[in-house]
């Protein structure tokens, strides 16, 4: 037996679907990378609620952590990053107080960049689930100025690593080795062991430091160059 059905109910029978495949598609959209978070929402998926997944916020971007849950749940070695964006304490360390704060601000373009970093980790390993209303995106989820700033400055660091490194090895490293008993001395298998600033250091960092090369002969007069404190002039290996 054939059942026919009428014009009307077979509208009806579509309008029924249709509303469920939207239905359907709003609640997959509210689960994806562009729903927006306010952190008293965010807070709520601190990993405490067994029924709720683990999030977790960085440079104002969310991510759920629940698959990494024995580290982020409670007791977990990274909890004190569940349920807020804590992005100053992936470089600072200081995972309590004033330390869990989303703000960047004071730190060096090298921090920056390894905060941004810690961010594209947590895109390559765990499932964004959209941007957190504040410091880093508006109420429409468009970015601010403060991670423009940030994602500029990181940029800008990573260009200077890449300069750092590369001027680097225009200069020999020394050799070094250090025991408690002995303690430590640096040498050249060719050359003598001089300090010497790095420099772009200070545009990295905010300090200056300085690192052990080796030098010919007719290099020592060059600018800047220390002797280590105890060696000679024309010493190979030098106590540090």
């Amino acid at each position: 037996m054939i059942r026919v059905f009428s014009p009307s109910l077979l509208a009806s029978v579509l309008a029924v679907a249709l509303i469920a495949l939207l239905l359907g598609f709003s609640y997959k959209q509210s689960q994806s990378q562009s729903r927006l978070w306010t952190n008293e929402e965010l807070a709520m998926y601190n990993g405490t609620d067994d029924g709720l997944p683990i999030l977790l916020g960085i440079l104002g971007s969310v991510f759920d952590v629940t698959k990494g849950r024995s580290h982020y749940g409670p007791g977990g070695g990274y909890s004190h990053f569940a349920g807020r964006d804590a992005s100053r304490a992936f470089v600072s360390g200081n995972f309590t107080g004033d330390g869990l704060t989303d703000s960047l601000r004071g730190l060096s373009s090298v921090e920056m960049k390894s905060v941004v970093d810690w961010r594209n980790f947590y895109f390559r390993s765990y499932k964004p689930v959209g941007k957190l209303v504040g410091r880093y995106y508006d109420e429409s989820g468009n970015p601010t100025n403060s991670l423009k700033g940030v994602e500029a400055k990181a940029a800008r660091g990573a260009q200077l690593l890449e300069k750092q490194k590369n001027e680097d090895a225009k200069l020999p490293n020394c050799n070094s080795k250090w025991s408690q008993q002995e303690g430590g001395e640096v040498w050249c298998d060719e050359g003598y062991p001089r300090l010497v600033q790095r420099p772009f250091e200070m545009a990295l960092t905010g300090k200056t430091s300085m690192r052990c090369a080796c030098f010919k002969e007719e290099e020592l007069s060059r600018a800047g160059l220390e002797v280590y404190k105890g060696c000679d002039y024309l010493s190979k290996v030098c106590p540090v």
